[in-house]
């Protein structure tokens, strides 16, 4: 294996140092979201009381710093490199929501989250090379190429089709629909926050970058991108369980990420068949872990699937909430896909 590089090493302090931050933001967020709640309509019916409660932006702070720290890990290290390290948000979210939400974790949930930590991991080690970028015109440049534009009108149709009939009928039963939204937007606004951070690294090592008017194109891309992002995870953390969210966020924006950036920067094209497999099986680990996590939500307390289909699946997710009912999905709102 070979050595890291300084950029490389940068780029993963930073990238972990992101999701402390992030991760904690979910609980902080959720807990504002909860007490806004009590006073008035939820995130998840369309209020936005929530804006007047101070723990949403504590929650909303922590989250800028996350993702300040994981935007200057972008502009060291490859997408395809800080992108999996985001797996750690999932511990620190589950730690903090089973001291601060009591929301308790299964056996087999950890065991979940576990293998979803392992296949990201697996990623990461055979991560490939990164071709150098000299001008925020060269990522147009890549940006515009035909297989990227396809990929990024596929991801559009598909969370306007979301947002206009999947939302209003099944947006609360379903968390596929809020996750889905964030994670496919998520894969641009990755895509076009790396294209900024390229410019303003490049900026001030002395070429001005925002006198080209990609880079403008890039920025307002990350600011609706962004906007969109935090109005649905908003109504996914009000309508399901935090460490459900987090884990299922984590999986569907990591690959849909590592997908666009295999398409728009061609990461494969360097790659031997051995390095190739070895990501499609962190893949798959990451799959089974989703798998896991979703299939035995309907799992009493002491971990055994014998009993399960007794017990409705609006009781009895992988996460149960011994605290308040109203934010949680063990009351009546399940976290079935």
């Amino acid at each position: 294996m070979e050595e890291m590089s300084p950029d490389n090493i940068h780029g993963v302090i930073l990238a972990v140092s992101s999701s402390i931050f992030i991760g904690s933001s979910f609980i902080i967020k959720k807990k504002g979201l909860k007490k806004a709640g009590v006073s008035g309509a939820r995130a998840g019916e369309g209020g936005y009381g929530y804006l007047y409660e101070p723990w949403w932006w504590a929650g909303m702070i922590t989250m800028i710093v996350g993702e300040i720290a994981n935007f200057a890990a972008y502009a060291f290290a490859p997408a395809i490199l800080v992108t999996p390290l985001g797996a750690l948000s999932i511990i620190f979210s589950a730690v903090l929501a089973h001291f601060i939400l009591e929301e308790k974790l299964h056996m087999f949930g950890i065991l979940g989250c576990i293998l979803c930590v392992v296949g990201s991991t697996t990623i990461v080690l055979h991560a490939p090379h990164e071709q150098d970028i000299e001008s925020v015109k060269q990522v147009w440049h890549l940006a515009t190429e035909p297989g990227f534009l396809a990929y990024s009108a596929v991801v559009l149709v598909v969370v306007l089709v979301l947002i206009f009939y999947y939302e209003p009928r099944y947006g609360k039963t379903h968390m596929i629909v809020y996750v889905g939204i964030c994670s496919l937007m998520g894969s641009l606004t990755v895509m076009s926050v790396k294209a900024v951070a390229i410019a303003i690294k490049l900026t001030f090592s002395g070429m001005n970058q925002f006198k080209y008017f990609h880079a403008w194109i890039f920025i307002i891309v990350v600011t609706i991108c962004c906007l969109l992002q935090i109005n649905y995870l908003n109504k996914a953390l009000d309508n399901f369980n935090t460490a459900v969210i987090s884990p299922v966020y984590y999986v569907m924006f990591t690959t849909f990420t590592i997908l666009a950036s295999m398409i728009m920067f061609k990461d494969w094209a360097s790659q031997s068949g051995l390095q190739i497999a070895t990501e499609l099986c962190g893949f798959v680990t990451i799959l089974s872990g989703t798998f896991l996590l979703h299939k035995t939500k309907d799992m009493g307390s002491s971990g055994s699937l014998r009993g399960a289909t007794a017990q409705s699946p609006r009781d009895t997710p992988v996460f149960i909430n011994s605290g308040s009912s109203r934010s949680s999905t063990s009351s009546t709102r399940p976290s079935m896909l």
